[in-house]
């Protein structure tokens, strides 16, 4: 299931509460963020055992930038990063976010 999420505070809660977890940096304009967003959504529905959050781009630009600033991941949108204990582990952008690369992220970064 997706959830969304707007702010630091929150973001800053998964990252102490979740041992494993997807975040997407999602614009509300972009055909490709669009088409992003739909794998994510595919992934989500097919792995309910993984949590994965969004956030909209144009709605929580402090938090975007938090996450870019904090782990030094370069901003793009769409962006997808799996995180594990806190720290970024694998992150893909545009048209490398389908639903068959956030599950061989999840299984070789779980190895």
């Amino acid at each position: 299931m997706l959830e969304k999420i707007d702010s630091i505070e929150q973001f800053e809660g998964l990252l102490v509460k979740e041992d494993k977890f997807f975040l997407l940096k999602h614009s509300l304009t972009c055909p490709i963020s669009h088409a992003a967003y739909k794998e994510y959504e595919k992934f989500a529905n097919e792995n309910q055992a993984v949590p994965t959050y969004f956030l909209a781009v144009q709605d929580s630009r402090p938090l975007s930038s938090e996450v870019a600033e904090k782990f030094q991941i370069k901003h793009e949108s769409p962006q997808a990063i799996l995180f594990s204990n806190g720290e970024p582990l694998w992150n893909a952008s545009h048209w490398k976010i389908t639903n068959r690369a956030l599950i061989d992220a999840l299984v070789l970064k779980s190895v």
